[in-house]
């Protein structure tokens, strides 16, 4: 499975960030693409942060039985469900926007945490799969735009 803590998949995420402008539309979806660089970054933001935030009562419940389907090989539905801290829904400018997440996506493999990586909603997962879901979720949202 494809990692963004791997060289050549993040280069080839870069390169399709760099591919977007910001006349891009979604093929699926609400968010602009504004909107979409955003929301990307928010994930990369959360799994660089430490400490994490502490786990969320229903994650401790539910967590376990959907982190197969977020980081599995399987592919996101189109318009899945978004947890609200996620959410973008205000106008969001394109070029600060694709710089900050590329910006996150340089830091992601040197600056993300060895030690206690416990996802508020998923719980503890190894870097690499951190990585996976990392790549799975800027697969995701690319694809949304063609890019």
């Amino acid at each position: 499975m494809k990692n963004l803590l791997n060289q050549t998949d993040r280069q080839e995420i870069i390169s399709r960030i760099n591919a977007l402008t910001s006349d891009h539309k979604p093929q699926w979806g609400l968010m602009d693409v504004g909107q979409m660089l955003a929301h990307c970054q928010r994930p990369l933001e959360l799994a660089l942060t430490d400490p994490k935030p502490p786990r969320l009562l229903l994650g401790r419940i539910l967590g376990p039985m959907a982190k197969e389907g977020v980081f599995g090989p399987k592919p996101y539905k189109r318009n899945g469900y978004t947890p609200p801290p996620f959410k973008v829904t205000d106008a969001q400018e394109f070029a600060p926007n694709k710089e900050k997440l590329l910006s996150l996506i340089e830091r992601y493999p040197t600056e993300m945490p060895r030690v206690g990586l416990v996802h508020p909603f998923f719980g503890a997962m190894p870097l690499e799969q951190w990585g996976e879901g990392a790549y799975k979720h800027l697969d995701y949202h690319l694809g949304q735009f063609g890019a």
